[in-house]
């Protein structure tokens, strides 16, 4: 698989990121779907054969335990320098000033607990995983900065937010001499395209890549609109994000393309995103064989003007969500 400069940063990521909030004790947290070690360490192997060197992650995923089991695969299959691993700070990890938020007592406090989980001196990019607004945004980018001086993190991302907020955190280490943000993590998809008003050519214009999350729109674009999950059933925060007018068609435009071309659904949505010029790499979850082969194989499928129009053409104005 190729690899791809994450914007205008050297930091050079795969093409296809795997997301693994897929991998935690599905006893810790809320993610009751989720794969423990064993049935994880299949996706991590196939991962790096296939040339996959990205992997995301965050602190607040099955309490912790996504970061456990991403650190020890990686450690397994893998030397530290020939992987990039990206995690997140911001959710509630613990009671106390510092146990969530964007504090600088939290930021500390949060990247050792992560390092500490992933076995690792470092990660090649921390996120914040959202924004928060009872913090100063320049108290949250001086403790960022600190961050990585301490060569505890190479680079720093964020992820959904509103484009205001965004720059403005740019702004403040603009003028304030800090690290900059060479990344943005948000939610897009051909069923969540609202990213496209403001923030794709935002990032477009600054220089910072864009490694999108919920490509598929958790799975609504890859079967047929009625069909469930064990997924589905269990994630409430997932509940919240789809179902609105005009996306039912475009789910049945994404199986014909996909009738037409004799692919899977999943590796046409995945080349969809890829497709568009804001974003570096999609961030794909895997919980089953065919997941990753798919996210694999979407690296290199191209679709052609006609396609790419009529997966586009029933987009209607969703409401912005994920933040």
């Amino acid at each position: 698989m190729d690899t791809i400069r994450l914007g205008d940063a050297g930091l050079q990521v795969s093409r296809v990121i795997l997301g693994c909030m897929s991998y935690g004790d599905p006893d810790r947290g809320n993610h009751s779907w989720s794969l423990p070690e064993e049935g994880a360490r299949p996706f991590f192997r196939r991962a790096i054969e296939a040339g996959i060197t990205t992997f995301d992650t965050a602190n607040v995923y099955s309490a912790g335990s996504s970061e456990e089991i991403t650190g020890k695969l990686l450690r397994e299959f893998a030397q530290r320098e020939e992987v990039v691993i990206a995690t997140k700070v911001h959710g509630r990890m613990g009671p106390g000033p510092n146990g969530g938020g964007l504090s600088r007592g939290a930021i500390m406090t949060q990247i050792d607990a992560s390092l500490q989980r992933l076995g690792t001196d470092y990660v090649d990019l921390y996120q914040i995983h959202r924004f928060d607004p009872e913090v100063p945004v320049a108290e949250t980018m001086a403790a960022l900065h600190d961050v990585v001086k301490a060569g505890k993190a190479r680079y720093i991302g964020a992820s959904s937010m509103w484009t205001w907020q965004f720059a403005e955190l740019q702004h403040t280490a603009d003028v304030e001499g800090l690290t900059r943000f060479v990344s943005m993590q948000d939610q897009y998809s051909l069923l969540q395209r609202e990213e496209e008003r403001e923030m794709l050519p935002y990032c477009l214009d600054t220089g910072v890549g864009v490694i999108p999350w919920s490509p598929l729109a958790r799975g609504k674009l890859t079967r047929d609109w009625d069909e469930t999950t064990k997924r589905g059933d269990t994630d409430e925060f997932g509940k919240t994000l789809y179902g609105q007018e005009g996306d039912r068609r475009i789910v049945e435009a994404v199986a014909r393309v996909a009738a037409e071309r004799g692919v899977p659904r999943a590796q046409v949505a995945l080349a969809w995103v890829l497709a568009q010029p804001a974003v570096t790499a999609p961030i794909v979850g895997a919980t089953k064989p065919e997941h990753l082969e798919d996210a694999i194989a979407a690296s290199d499928l191209e679709l052609t003007d006609d396609e790419l129009d009529a997966l586009e053409a029933d987009y209607v104005p969703h409401a912005p969500s994920g933040f």
